[in-house]
């Protein structure tokens, strides 16, 4: 079995991708694989460095508003589709899969004009420009909302719920973290605050302020600020870091252990995260990026909010007091995060991989 993917920009697209990979492997370990990404992307260091073959191509995305870079994206398209289509005929691939970002445009319309059974796979609750632009050109659409199925009305017949390869792989973690190696207490009720792997402004802004009434807690507190805001955070406190019950770290490398070990999180909502907490029914509040296209972290958060799956803060309406309070509630009621947590896992796709896998065994046989 020889399958290319595509997807890039940020970890949400690449990581599904990969983790698919791996599920694969298991499954078929003589399957080949090769992935087609940008120079500049974060694909051209996550997938070279787990040991994936790596080609590039030159594209860049569409601007909203009037703009001569749209020319130059036009000419850019071209260009790659000719590019991807030389690749994809080098290598032959049984299948084509698309997990998000610009340049599966080029590379999936590229292997279904050459005949490749191809399949796009969105991981938000509104479908993404590229996704909707390769609809058309696909055999299969592969969902994790049931919500953005009415993006793909007109295609409803290629569509089919997967959900994200990540979550199979989430699921199978069966390590917790050591919260010591963060100078917290083993055993102590722990809140993890975060806003994605670069930090989020809002967010950290209210954090700093809630730090005072965080240290007279009886929880916890593990906040990762994001590599740009981490020393704000060092120097807005004289005893930064001395607190017994808060800890500040610029980065968390395993999110998914942490998420096992401590008992409410504070987050974005974007699709990796969703994945994560629905797959291993972590409780949260989400604080949706309002900066994001067609608004997709709302819609992300709200499809789990309605099943009362996790509490929602939009960040119009995020202020230290009602933060704070927020956070207080959950964390005294044992019972009502223990209800949060079991209908998020009752969201969650424990074996997305091996669905997505049957989708492509269906399509090549």
């Amino acid at each position: 079995m020889r399958i290319l993917l595509s997807g890039g920009g940020t970890g949400g697209h690449i990581y599904p991708a990969l983790a698919l990979r791996k599920q694969i492997l298991a499954k078929y370990p003589d399957a080949e694989f090769l992935y087609v990404g940008t120079q500049g992307g974060l694909e051209s260091k996550i997938v070279p460095a787990e040991g994936v073959d790596f080609k590039t191509i030159q594209i860049q995305g569409i601007k909203r508003s009037f703009s001569l870079d749209n020319a130059r994206t036009v000419y850019y398209m071209f260009d790659s589709i000719r590019k991807a289509k030389q690749i994809v005929r080098a290598f032959n691939p049984d299948v084509a899969i698309g997990t998000g970002g610009y340049v599966c445009a080029p590379v999936l319309y590229a292997a279904s004009r050459l005949g490749v059974p191809s399949i796009i796979h969105e991981q938000n609750s509104v479908a993404g420009m590229t996704n909707k632009f390769l609809a058309p050109f696909m055999k299969k659409i592969a969902i994790c909302f049931e919500d953005v199925r009415k993006d793909f009305k007109r295609y409803n017949d290629k569509v089919v719920f997967t959900g994200n390869p990540r979550a199979q792989e989430v699921a199978n973690i069966t390590a917790k973290a050591d919260l010591s190696e963060y100078g917290l207490g083993k055993d102590k009720p722990t809140v993890l605050i975060f806003g994605g792997s670069r930090g989020a402004l809002k967010i950290n802004q209210t954090v700093k302020q809630a730090i005072p009434d965080f240290i007279q807690k009886d929880y916890q507190v593990l906040i990762a600020t994001g590599d740009s805001y981490y020393q704000e955070f060092e120097e807005a406190f004289d005893d930064f870091n001395e607190w017994d019950n808060v800890r500040i770290v610029s980065y968390i490398n395993n999110m998914p252990a942490l998420f096992k070990t401590i008992d409410l999180v504070v987050s974005r909502s974007g699709a990796t995260t969703m994945t994560e907490l629905t797959a291993l029914g972590t409780p949260s509040i989400l604080i949706p990026s309002p900066n994001v296209t067609a608004n997709h972290q709302e819609m992300n958060a709200r499809s789990l909010v309605k099943h009362h799956g996790a509490e929602m803060i939009l960040e119009d309406d995020l202020n230290v007091t009602d933060f704070v309070a927020a956070i207080d509630d959950l964390m005294a009621n044992d019972q009502e995060r223990d209800k949060i947590a079991d209908n998020a896992l009752k969201q969650g796709v424990p074996d997305a991989g091996d669905r997505l896998i049957q989708v492509i065994e269906n399509l090549i046989k």
